[in-house]
């Protein structure tokens, strides 16, 4: 039987275990939430740098007592000279670049977000800087241990990435990819990092490190500049919400796809499902999600430049007609070919009543591929999320793209706040639904939601099919079931990355603190 880690006085979740220690400590040393993110999300760029980094961006939903719910969005924001006429010019007319220096077209905005997060925390109670960074410097400065998915990666994505600049030096080793256990040494992020220790986090974009990072784009062919920089700043929001039988549920705002993992949890609230683990279960919350992502591509984007706002498709007329589009038995065709998306994702709680869910990303795996290697700071490729075309997304100077990134929060009726969420991309709403509907819905342990074998509608990362994938630790009789009502079937090994690296946390009004992390990943989960 498979249980939660517990108890009362901090809870962490991580998809690579030194993150989780990170954080760990500094509850454990009496800090809050936030400052332990910002500690366990420093550590997880340098010991998973295939899945994110400080050159990506990130998006927190942070609950503190009698505040509410706060999001922070630190998405970055296209160059100012980043134009569809632009990359015209660079030869580009139907899509954009995904890796090298035409890739890193967004300001990297993780690095205020952390700046934000910890502005909610008092000045004389805030631990220092320092203290935040050092676990993230040691591991930096001394090297990591490679791990086998970061391995693995490495040499699935290297022809596209080899020859992009500052990569080869900062991610092979002897020029191949690290093998698993190999020891990796990042030293210039080990400076950078001490170098926003020592002068603040807003150096990074208007310091030095700005100088140097503009400097190194530009002549890499990027269009970002030092004013892009500059002007940089993440943005506190208020974070999109619906209530249904089991609580409210809130996710962040476009440019993300909260939107969507809100609608496919609303949408299959509306089915009335009784019974978890069955065809109804699964059926239901895919033919939901096919509808939440059909509304989601023909109109989700940067919120200054949508039609309406997101909130308005969480109306109750309106998920009432897109649930009434729901066949119980028979699967909607499925031909939408979506985008590639890396992540992870973490969840907080301490002891004085703060919870977080935080997600950090440079999108694909080693986002742009393009490193600095006087800094070691490996730039997202967002940017290749825009269109050429008119449209919701089309590419515009200082304009956000779509972003896969969604960190989720609930407040269930009785109380208890979770934090959940997942890397994967094109998953992240589907993975977040099935762990939400298993514990929140079905009563299940949350360690055993989070463990349970999974499915994915579309493609993710490391897939390329368009399929429906169940991990084959599903029961045969169901898996015949959904071929049978018309779902195009692909089998996936069981803990496939493909399914997602889940993790939560939870707090209960007594204090006591749940935490889960997924076996498909590295990580651990924590309680003290």
């Amino acid at each position: 039987m498979l249980h939660s880690a517990i108890g009362f006085e901090g809870a962490f979740s991580a998809p690579h275990r030194a993150a989780s220690l990170a954080g760990r400590d500094i509850l454990k040393a009496g800090g809050t939430a936030m400052e332990a993110m910002v500690a366990a999300a420093a550590t997880i760029a340098v010991t998973y740098p295939h899945m994110n980094g400080i050159g990506g961006d990130g998006f927190w939903l942070i609950h503190r007592p009698n505040e509410g719910i706060t999001g922070i969005s630190a998405c970055g924001q296209a160059a100012g000279l980043a134009t569809p006429q632009w990359y015209e010019n660079a030869g580009f007319t139907e899509g954009m670049p995904t890796r090298g220096g035409l890739a890193a077209l967004t300001v990297p905005g993780t690095i205020g977000g952390w700046q934000k997060a910890l502005a909610l925390v008092p000045d004389e109670k805030r631990l220092p800087l320092e203290n935040l960074l050092a676990a993230a410097i040691d591991y930096a400065e001394n090297g990591i241990a490679v791990t086998g998915n970061q391995s693995q990666c490495t040499t699935d994505k290297l022809a596209g990435l080899k020859d992009v600049p500052g990569f080869a030096e900062t991610f092979l080793v002897g020029g191949k990819p690290p093998e698993t256990g190999a020891r990796l040494y990042q030293k210039p992020l080990a400076e950078t990092l001490r170098t926003l220790a020592r002068e603040g986090l807003s150096s990074y974009y208007s310091g030095r490190l700005a100088r140097d990072h503009a400097a190194f784009l530009e002549e890499n062919g990027s269009p970002l500049r030092l004013d892009d920089f500059n002007a940089y700043e993440a943005r506190f929001v208020d974070p999109l919400c619906v209530d249904t039988t089991h609580g409210r549920l809130m996710n962040m705002t476009p440019p993300t796809q909260g939107i969507a993992s809100l609608m496919i949890l609303a949408l299959f609230d509306r089915l009335g499902v009784s019974e978890a683990e069955g065809f109804a279960h699964f059926h239901g919350l895919i033919e939901a999600t096919k509808q939440a992502f059909i509304q989601r591509n023909a109109g989700l984007g940067d919120p200054d430049f949508m039609a309406e706002p997101a909130q308005n498709w969480l109306a109750s007329d309106r998920l009432d007609a897109l649930v009434a589009k729901i066949d119980p038995q028979k699967a909607l065709p499925w031909p939408y070919d979506p985008a590639e998306g890396d992540t992870i994702w973490m969840g907080a709680a301490d002891r004085y009543g703060n919870v977080v869910s935080f997600i950090q990303s440079v999108y694909w795996e080693f986002g742009s591929g393009l490193t600095c290697p006087q800094t070691g700071v490996l730039f997202q490729n967002r940017g290749a999320g825009f269109s050429l075309k008119p449209g919701p997304n089309q590419l515009a100077p200082g304009k956000r793209p779509f972003h896969t990134l969604n960190p989720a929060m609930a407040k269930l009726k009785d109380g208890r706040i979770i934090a959940y969420g997942t890397m994967g991309g094109e998953g992240q709403p589907q993975t977040q639904a099935a762990v939400f509907s298993r514990y929140a819905q079905f009563g299940q342990d949350l360690q055993a939601a989070i463990t349970a074998p999974r499915w994915l509608l579309g493609r993710t990362w490391g897939e390329e099919t368009t399929t429906l994938k169940l991990e084959d630790r599903f029961d045969p009789e169901l898996v015949a079931q959904l071929k049978a009502a018309g779902h195009e079937v692909e089998m996936l090994p069981a803990y496939s990355d493909a399914a997602g690296h889940a993790g939560a946390v939870v707090l209960h009004e007594n204090g006591l603190m749940e935490a889960a992390s997924d076996p498909r990943a590295d990580g651990l989960a924590l309680t003290d």
